[in-house]
């Protein structure tokens, strides 16, 4: 393939698709399970308890610290199935890219992409591919549909919440949203902060087979307050969570007091919420706490049917009310 910017007649069905994804798509995503010449693919699950999940990426800029949209699109999919007990194993992949985007750019994602597939132990065995006329897209979206089989040995479930049980949060906060930020360099602002975009697979895992971990959720849109939101209006139990617990990186906070942003409303796209009872709390922490990824994991407050309301104990010892988020303060981060 000669081209170095993507046309229409990348689209159009004919030479050009084919080798698009023929010498692109194929090369990255080469294995036994792929056949770029069918519409379907066989697949041999271990389980009939399947979990499914589907989800779409339009991340600005495509390419940013710590990741891109191709790994991106992965650690999405892989990980809304991961918190649902799952244990990923398939992934269809479908790209619209926008006329006009370097062909050199998209052979780095899809790379990317395929790497981010390896790790976290996915294959992609079909998608789809087309492409928009120029100014129709943001370069690139990628959307992504996910299979894999549940876990016997890990019971979730939003009906398990109990009054008392412990939050946890596997990590720090409000990173990808801001390293997105930094990334558009629309303030004027430059920083190390990477995203922590990562499959959160060595997380869940480690929970299997503990009894008293009754959730799991991974805080991306909305970030942590909007979990809360989501875990009152679900139970109608309320949520208290401590700010000096929470953790929060000093570039996050930093970026967020000069732009007057909230670090509990951004996303993360390598975090894990739980939920748990509060006998097995110390365990849960001390599992993570011994893995890389959960290395910075702490408690974070807990479940409180006194009150229906998300409530935030400050630094100062002072409470507030968190409302649940209106607003999108950054669009285009997943």
């Amino acid at each position: 393939m000669q081209d170095t910017h993507i046309s229409l007649a990348h689209g159009n069905g004919g030479r050009y698709m084919r080798e698009l994804i023929e010498e692109l798509f194929a090369r990255h995503l080469d294995n036994d399970r792929l056949d770029v010449q069918v519409d379907a693919a066989s697949l041999a699950l271990d389980s009939t308890n399947i979990i499914f999940s589907t989800d779409g990426f339009t991340v600005q800029p495509l390419e940013f610290p710590g990741g891109d949209i191709g790994s991106l699109a992965v650690h999405g999919t892989t990980n809304d199935l991961a918190v649902a007990g799952a244990i990923p194993k398939y992934l269809s992949l479908n790209a619209f890219i926008e006329e006009g985007l370097e062909i050199a750019q998209l052979d780095r994602i899809i790379s990317s992409l395929a790497k981010a597939a390896n790790e976290a132990g996915v294959k992609i065995v079909a998608g789809d591919t087309k492409v928009l006329r120029r100014g129709e897209g943001g370069g690139l979206y990628l959307a992504t549909t996910g299979i894999g089989y549940k876990d016997p040995n890990m019971n979730l479930g939003l009906d398990l919440i109990r009054d008392g049980d412990i939050i946890l949060v596997s990590g720090s906060v409000g990173d990808h949203g801001i390293s997105v930020l930094l990334a558009r360099e629309q303030f004027g602002l430059r920083g190390d902060l990477k995203s922590d975009s990562a499959n959160v697979l060595p997380l869940t895992r480690a929970l299997s087979g503990i009894e008293g971990v009754h959730f799991m959720r991974d805080p991306t849109r909305g970030g942590l307050a909007t979990v809360c939101h989501e875990l009152v209006r679900s139970t109608g139990i309320g949520v208290n969570i401590r700010q000096p617990d929470i953790p929060i990186s000093d570039p996050v906070q930093s970026v967020c007091d000069m732009l007057g942003y909230d670090p509990l409303f951004l996303a993360c796209e390598g975090r894990v919420v739980a939920i748990v009872d509060p006998g097995r709390a110390q365990h849960v922490l001390a599992q993570w706490r011994a893995l890389p990824e959960g290395e910075n994991a702490a408690v974070i407050g807990e479940m409180n049917a006194n009150l229906p309301r998300v409530v935030l104990k400050t630094d100062l010892g002072g409470e507030r009310i968190l409302e649940e988020l209106e607003d999108d303060p950054l669009p285009r981060i997943c």
